[in-house]
């Protein structure tokens, strides 16, 4: 191929070409506003990669509840099994996937636990329905019936016909702060743009690579 005019995409990306960003979190907020307009559901839904004692890794979807430079917030109880994990390897990845948009945004870090105030905070503002679920829901753990769950629905929602529902022991939220974010833009022919940003520490600076696709 002695011609590179077929391969180019003149398709504007963000701004202007989004491989010249300086920092991570900036490109993603671009990023994830125009997924917010784009994506027909949940554009912040994404992909959540644990291991477990075996060393086996374990993904699943999840939704992103907030973000800013601190890292992404994600809940969920600390019984399940994302959150036994977390607590023995506090450490995981991330997956946004906009088809809408033809973009990837991957993330790795260490995770924390959000805070008490910020896990009651989140909780209040999830429907009634959710919250009466969290505290009937015995998460991960077996289930014998789907009669059995409503059984406990039941139960529970008669407990908070009146007032507000409190968060439950044990449900709470946890805090990936990015050491590593990889930004990828279909183009085509497969010759996709790639870049990543990587340090050494959530408080390190960034350094910036340009991969290949």
């Amino acid at each position: 191929m002695n011609n590179t005019t077929d391969i180019k995409d003149t398709s504007q990306l963000t701004s202007g070409d989004f491989t010249e960003a300086a920092e991570p979190f900036a490109l993603f907020a671009t990023w994830f506003a125009e997924a917010v307009t784009s994506e027909p559901n949940d554009p912040d839904a994404m992909a959540l990669a644990t291991v477990d004692a075996d060393g086996l890794p374990d993904v699943r979807m999840v939704l992103m509840k907030g973000y800013d430079v601190q890292g992404f917030v994600f809940y969920s109880h600390v019984a399940s099994a994302k959150g036994r994990e977390l607590a023995a390897n506090p450490k995981a990845a991330l997956l946004f996937h906009w088809k809408s948009l033809r973009r990837q945004v991957r993330v790795r870090g260490p995770v924390t636990p959000v805070t008490d105030a910020e896990a009651d905070a989140y909780f209040a503002t999830r429907p009634k329905q959710a919250q009466i679920g969290a505290w009937a829901s015995k998460q991960s753990q077996p289930l014998e019936s789907r009669f059995a769950f409503e059984q406990a629905i039941a139960k529970e929602a008669a407990k908070y016909i009146i007032g507000g529902v409190p968060r439950p022991p044990g449900w709470s939220g946890w805090r990936i702060a990015p050491v590593q974010f990889e930004f990828w833009h279909d183009r085509p022919f497969r010759l996709h743009d790639r870049i990543e940003f990587r340090r050494t520490a959530p408080d390190a600076p960034w350094t910036k690579t340009r991969l290949y696709p």
